[in-house]
């Protein structure tokens, strides 16, 4: 049955997807590219809406700079003044945390340049004899073009091409291929994953890759070829990248945060850094103090510990793996630190913050990309008798619905 109808509507606010949201007689309506107090006709069809027409439009409305800007769903926001666009992601952090009875200040996120993220996920996909390289569409499968995109680094952008030209090796199905694409510092690292390397082809692949100029070129786990260590810098140290590896996004943010999780730290003796990745926190805090770095991804972990061993002037660094989901570090564990650090995935750190809430540890900060999980387990923290220090946000990734958050948390 075909529900589609015209309808006049008033957006109330953006949702956490970066739609606008109106509420209706028959229940919430999300409507990309809309503001909040816009009056709109729109297309719609069970809660989605397509705008037809602007009645009353917001004087936040912006052109937004991007060609691509509403066929690419690499982006929704573009269209928002930035005044409004940063106090939008403050409130996500205040509502989040309210959501869970607490009250908290929080300064507008700190914003990053656009043509900064350093770290994509590219999308490949063949259409005719052609193949298209970019974003996929909103809620759909086809990728659009992003041949002058503003979010990814200009050695990133201009290589959009040459993936093209190297997805030609790969065989993949009719939703594509996926390039994780990493600008470090001795060239692009490439990593491909949804998509397949037939071995007729590794060497035409070698070849295409040294050709084009990229550090690595990875599918999967597997390293295909390997022209240059692909290496990032935390601080003092040099950090080779496994294939695929977590890398903070924006490199100015991750410049912000470090600098914030440093200072909430700073004279501690020892610290535990938990959800390490490859050392973003944990090789910065050793240059003042002894770190366990605890990561459950083994090549990750191995990165660290590497980097570590071969960088002058750090402070001993312990590195575990262990799956801190199942085997989060007791309480009595705890009682050796000073401080801990934890940067959980977006799903939050519920047992481990539980068993931060229970030790006696002065200081815990927590970094996250998702206000809600961390809004959850600050939750735990304060029931255990931290007091909530600061929360300080981030605007990791521009023009996005997704904000950063560091909280500092402290007996």
């Amino acid at each position: 049955m075909d529900d589609r109808r015209e309808e006049i509507v008033t957006i109330a606010a953006i949702g956490h997807k970066g739609d606008g949201v109106a509420e209706t007689g028959s229940g919430q309506l999300f409507v990309p590219l809309s503001l909040p107090g816009e009056r709109l006709r729109v297309d719609r069809s069970g809660d989605r809406g397509r705008i037809v027409e602007l009645i009353e439009p917001s004087p936040d409305r912006v052109s937004a700079p991007c060609p691509h800007f509403g066929t690419c769903g690499g982006c929704a926001l573009q269209h928002m003044a930035e005044p409004a666009y940063l106090e939008m992601k403050r409130q996500a952090i205040v509502a989040a945390f309210a959501d869970r009875g607490i009250t908290v200040e929080v300064p507008l996120p700190v914003a990053v340049p656009p043509k900064s993220r350093r770290r994509a996920v590219i999308a490949v996909q063949r259409s005719g004899r052609s193949t298209v390289v970019g974003f996929r569409e909103r809620l759909s499968h086809t990728v659009a073009d992003a041949g002058q995109c503003l979010i990814v680094t200009e050695t990133i952008r201009t290589a959009l091409p040459s993936l093209a030209r190297l997805a030609e090796v790969l065989s993949f199905d009719k939703k594509g291929a996926i390039f994780t694409v990493v600008d470090t510092e001795t060239g692009l690292d490439v990593t491909a994953t949804e998509g397949k390397l037939a071995e007729s082809r590794r060497q035409e692949a070698i070849g295409l890759v040294l050709k084009l100029g990229f550090a690595r070129f990875s599918v999967g786990d597997e390293i295909i070829v390997e022209a240059r260590a692909p290496i990032v810098r935390f601080g003092k140290a040099a950090v080779t990248l496994p294939p695929g590896a977590f890398l903070q996004a924006v490199q100015p943010a991750e410049h912000a945060m470090v600098a914030e999780v440093l200072a909430a730290t700073k004279g501690a003796k020892r610290v535990a850094d938990l959800f390490a990745g490859c050392g973003t926190f944990a090789l910065q805090l050793a240059e003042t103090a002894r770190v366990t770095a605890v990561e459950n991804d083994k090549a990750t972990l191995e990165a660290l510990d590497r980097a570590a061993r071969h960088t002058p002037g750090l402070k001993p660094v312990e590195a575990e793996a262990r799956d801190l989901f199942r085997r989060p570090l007791m309480a009595k564990e705890l009682s050796a630190f000073d401080a801990v650090v934890f940067d959980p995935p977006r799903d939050g750190a519920a047992a481990q913050a539980k068993e931060i809430a229970k030790s006696k540890l002065p200081v815990a900060i927590a970094v996250s990309c998702n206000p809600a999980t961390l809004a959850r387990d600050a939750r735990y923290l304060l029931d255990g008798g931290y007091k909530l220090a600061s929360v300080k946000a981030f605007d990791q990734f521009l023009w996005s619905h997704h904000v950063e958050v560091v909280a500092r948390f402290e007996r």
